[in-house]
């Protein structure tokens, strides 16, 4: 695979990485609420239109509405009207060809409002979200797919809530199923899972639609309870945690100067190229992020 790094549609913070973020690889951004990391994450999707022809994909894993407010910040930043497919809705496995009936945003858990880890559960409650996950799957299968045969090649996950132990939360135990058996899987793999029955029907056009999941970015914003970056930086990385197989780990935070607050990032991680370890302050502008540097 060439190396050629996919922008993040903000000039300062590519050149912190080196030119950009490697695709086929995990970069999770982690921050308190409102500290910008659904900005960052819409710049990101933003710039597949310029880089591969594409806006990348939103899928929000948000169990209590719509708080990111993806669609608002979508259309004051980009004048960008993200195109929901529900899950509840039919889909018609036809139109999987028509690139006209993309869509760009997918809200899996729609305000379901429960809670999600497993220590304030009890197992029915547990069963109950593998059992809603399993009902969801073939919805999520056909939003990612019917993307990325045409062409989009950068999908940005949000909408997972803070918990101390990853393990713990059903909404790791989902994103590590789409990451895993969607995201990094052949493509004809993929379309198996979601035609099944019908596969045979469809080879042939499955065969003129093959994409190289290897080109597939995926940013995944993580909500902390942390909001000092220092306190971030300080937080540590269990074996198996999402982070340690993360490629690049980004973190957003406030920092006190003097006697004022200001929002920085930190490169904590960026495997296969030097990283600036400075502390980088940056505003929410307007326009979306902007680094001061």
């Amino acid at each position: 695979m060439a190396d050629l790094r996919q922008k993040t549609g903000i000039p300062e913070l590519d050149t912190l990485l080196a030119g950009g973020l490697l695709p086929g690889k995990l970069t999770v951004v982690l921050g308190a609420t409102g500290i910008g990391k659904t900005q960052l994450g819409l710049q990101f999707a933003q710039a597949g239109l310029q880089q591969e022809g594409q806006t990348g994909v939103l899928f929000d894993m948000a169990t209590r509405g719509d708080s990111q407010s993806h669609s608002d910040y979508a259309e004051r930043l980009f004048q960008w009207k993200l195109r929901e497919q529900l899950v509840e809705a039919a889909f018609d496995l036809d139109q999987i060809w028509d690139a006209g009936t993309r869509t760009d945003y997918q809200h899996l858990f729609r305000q379901s409002g429960r809670r999600v880890t497993r220590r304030d559960m009890e197992l029915d409650e547990w069963k109950e979200w593998k059992l809603e996950f399993v009902k969801k799957l073939d919805a999520a299968i056909a939003f990612f797919y019917s993307n990325f045969v045409h062409g989009v090649r950068r999908t940005v996950i949000d909408g997972i809530e803070p918990t101390e132990r990853p393990s713990d939360s059903f909404q790791f135990h989902a994103f590590e199923y789409v990451y895993h058996q969607i995201l990094r899987k052949e493509y004809d793999w993929v379309a198996r899972d979601l035609f099944r029955a019908q596969f045979r029907s469809h080879q042939a056009q499955v065969e003129q639609h093959q994409y190289d999941f290897q080109q597939i970015g995926c940013l995944l914003l993580l909500t902390t309870h942390e909001v000092m970056l220092d306190d971030l930086i300080q937080r540590p990385i269990e074996s198996g945690d999402v982070l340690s197989n993360a490629n690049t780990i980004i973190l957003m935070g406030k920092i006190r100067e003097g006697n004022r607050m200001s929002r920085a990032l930190h490169i904590a991680k960026h495997r296969g190229s030097a990283v600036d370890e400075s502390l980088v302050p940056y505003e929410i502008q307007e326009s979306g992020l902007k680094l001061l540097r």
